[in-house]
């Protein structure tokens, strides 16, 4: 087993390795004239200089020796950035947000997206106006008032009725996170009744996709002829990222029939044997309502991240109520912190990665594909979240007991986990998770990350899984939790395992063509950057959970990044290759950039907190809705328990 001090960067002991003797350094007082080491104030002053010059120098070098030599600097590490600079900032973002939306005002309106290289508009989501929907509640946050009530227009016009999409099919996820979130959000902050009574018509009209054997939504649905789009099977993300918005419809509405969705899903995952799954709920689901038995997953990556996402999020939604999704965030957060949680063979970067389920492997921990996914860089965030909002530490206060969650073969986790502080625990790992993300968008030329990275295993290689049907990294695969372990029976010596600060690797194109080692401890799969939100989304949510102000630093390096290589004269463009610089463009601005990226940048700048983490809950389009409590009346009629 590797130890865990091998798990940071390496910085050589001996000055001579570098061929710098720094031992002058502590001989200099003998050298001074006497006026100057009388006087100690003087020396501090000095002597601190130099140790700061010199930590800075073996810092660059070391960061120099894995790769070639970065052309970056640590984001304002060593400037105090005033209250009124970072409101300065908070309206750069509101501009940015001002430009984009103008340009698909002019372009591109009432169509879904704009595309800001031809200036066209694109509908992928129904042709009602997706940028426009998605965009009503930034609007407000951002005091926008003209632009708001201009995108009320469009709101009115659109026709729940007919959809643009595939065989005029509604996407039903795509379409409950931005449409119906959206509506629900601006309806949250304005009290427009006008926006509600659209997002009972927007549900209503999509209410056949529950229509199916087993109650689980499927994949669209045609809201004229009932006729359903179906996959074959149920996607985890696709069927049960409703929990919110229905919730809240529910609540606001006064309705059961909403409700009603809600309780069907909660009833068919009470059903459900977790432990072929660790605890887990799997990824892929048959038309029957059950974890398919083969060739199956858990991730909280591309399929799954936003179900794992709404587990907490309705429990905080509820008024700290609905007992059962926080157990299933917490059998959730257990089993992956346990065994899907890896670090790097030599930088030590902390990751999350999907692994087929452990039902149809050797191990609890399953078998890893190692593939870190820029959609999971969400997760982080939720774990901050969810330390700064539950009482991970006094779960018997609200009638918890944590070790009765995990039975059989998932006994172990709890046994793995008794001897932490399970709040502390949960803040290292979203720290060092977001730490990996940050480092993928250092890491490039363009300073913006790629959408997936394959992280490398010490002594690794792949070979073909016919059960999986994919292919699989084969050799030693490092876990977190055996990295803590080791560091805490140490008694906490040396760095803690992938949670420590680390300098970025630029490794270029040319470095690749002149057959440079690639130290980087990972080779970028996927090079796009489709300005999507989740690692400033973390950003933002650790910023208000920890207080750390690197986190805000970071922020404001990405969005130089956005500004330098992605913006247009129209709009702000995707880009198909991050490890170029300038970086290569698409053509596309996906509306969540401006109900995500740039909503989450605007509050991670804003100096006051507009909305307080105990107070309000975002879906996962960033759509903020209210924290509320359910009447006596309402528990009855909407057969809450």
């Amino acid at each position: 087993m590797t130890d865990a001090n091998e798990y940071s960067i390496y910085i050589p002991h001996s000055p001579h390795l570098l061929g710098y003797d720094l031992k002058p350094m502590f001989s200099l007082q003998r050298s001074l004239p006497p006026w100057l080491r009388h006087k100690p104030k003087l020396l501090n002053t000095l002597y601190g200089g130099l140790v700061v010059i010199s930590a800075l120098v073996l810092l660059r070098i070391a960061a120099s020796s894995l790769g070639s030599t970065p052309s970056f600097s640590l984001p304002e590490a060593d400037r105090h950035v005033t209250s009124s600079e970072w409101n300065s900032r908070a309206e750069r973002v509101k501009e940015a947000f001002v430009h984009a939306y103008h340009g698909y005002e002019k372009y591109a309106s009432p169509e879904d997206e704009l595309r800001p290289v031809t200036n066209e508009g694109m509908s992928g989501y129904n042709g009602w106006g997706a940028t426009a929907f998605d965009s009503l509640d930034t609007m407000l946050l951002m005091g926008l008032q003209d632009e708001y009530e201009r995108a009320l227009k469009v709101v009115k016009a659109a026709n729940f009725n007919v959809s643009r999409f595939a065989g005029g099919h509604v996407p039903y996820f795509e379409t409950v996170i931005r449409y119906l979130g959206g509506l629900l959000s601006a309806y949250a902050l304005s009290n427009d009744t006008t926006l509600l009574q659209r997002a009972e018509n927007l549900a209503d009209a999509i209410d056949p996709v529950f229509e199916t054997p087993s109650g689980l939504a499927a994949f669209g649905v045609n809201p004229i002829t009932h006729k359903q789009y179906n996959l074959g099977m149920h996607v985890l993300a696709e069927f049960a990222s409703f929990q919110v918005e229905y919730t809240y419809l529910a609540k606001v509405s006064g309705k059961k029939k909403y409700m009603d969705r809600v309780n069907k899903l909660h009833e068919i995952f009470r059903k459900t044997d977790l432990q072929g799954s660790g605890g887990m709920l799997a990824t892929f689901w048959d038309t029957a309502g059950h974890p398919k038995d083969s060739r199956n997953k858990v991730s909280v990556g591309a399929q799954a991240d936003s179900t794992h996402e709404y587990l907490l999020k309705q429990f905080l939604l509820t008024g700290k109520t609905d007992k059962f999704n926080l157990e299933l965030y917490l059998k959730a957060t257990a089993y992956i912190i346990t065994n899907m949680l890896y670090l790097s063979p030599k930088r030590g970067l902390l990751y999350v990665t999907d692994t087929a389920v452990p039902l149809w492997t050797d191990s609890l921990a399953g078998s890893p594909s190692h593939v870190f996914e820029h959609l999971s860089c969400f997760f982080p965030g939720l774990l901050a979240l969810g330390a700064h909002t539950l009482p991970l530490n006094d779960l018997e206060s609200l009638g918890i007991n944590l070790s009765s969650l995990f039975t059989g073969g998932t006994s172990e986790i709890y046994s793995t986990l008794k001897g932490y502080d399970l709040k502390q625990l949960h803040l290292w790992a979203a720290e060092g998770l977001a730490q990996t993300c940050w480092l993928t968008y250092a890491d490039q030329p363009s300073g913006l990350g790629p959408d997936e990275v394959m992280m490398l295993a010490p002594a690794s290689s792949r070979e073909w899984d016919p059960q999986l049907e994919r292919w699989r990294q084969v050799g030693e695969s490092y876990l977190w939790i055996n990295a803590m372990d080791k560091w805490k029976k140490s008694g906490g010596r040396g760095p803690m395992p992938g949670v420590s600060d680390k300098p970025p690797v630029i490794w270029t194109e040319e470095d690749r063509e002149a057959k440079k080692p690639n130290h980087r401890d990972y080779h970028v799969r996927k090079t796009g950057y489709l300005l999507r939100p989740e690692t400033v989304e973390s950003f933002y949510l650790l910023w208000r959970a920890t207080g750390d102000v690197k986190w805000r630093n970071r922020g404001w390096t990405v969005f130089e990044a956005i500004e330098r290589e992605a913006r247009t004269d129209s709009g702000y463009v995707t880009l198909k290759n991050v490890k170029t610089k300038p970086a290569v463009r698409g053509n596309s601005m996906p509306s969540f950039f401006l109900a995500e990226t740039l909503k989450y940048l605007y509050l991670l700048f804003k100096e006051d907190d507009i909305l307080p983490l105990d107070q309000w809950v975002f879906n996962t389009e960033a759509h903020p809705v209210p924290v509320f409590e359910w009447t006596a009346e309402e528990r009855q009629r909407f057969n809450i328990a």
